[in-house]
């Protein structure tokens, strides 16, 4: 995936400290997560390195 890549998911809650009340749209960089995500797996719990392969994580 691009590191530019983006998704736009509906929120089911509104988030924490959001001033108009408004769930909405949120823009999420998925893209840029996956490639943080990808250069701190030495750091990540086995739990959480497990959890991501059973979505399909590649690494």
């Amino acid at each position: 995936m691009p590191r530019k890549h983006v998704e736009e998911l509906e929120a089911v809650e509104v988030p924490t400290g959001r001033q108009d009340g408004a769930g909405g749209p949120v823009v999420v960089k998925l893209g840029t997560w996956l490639d943080n995500v990808r250069k701190r797996a030495d750091r990540l719990s086995a739990e959480r390195r497990a959890e991501l392969g059973a979505l399909g994580m590649r690494w």
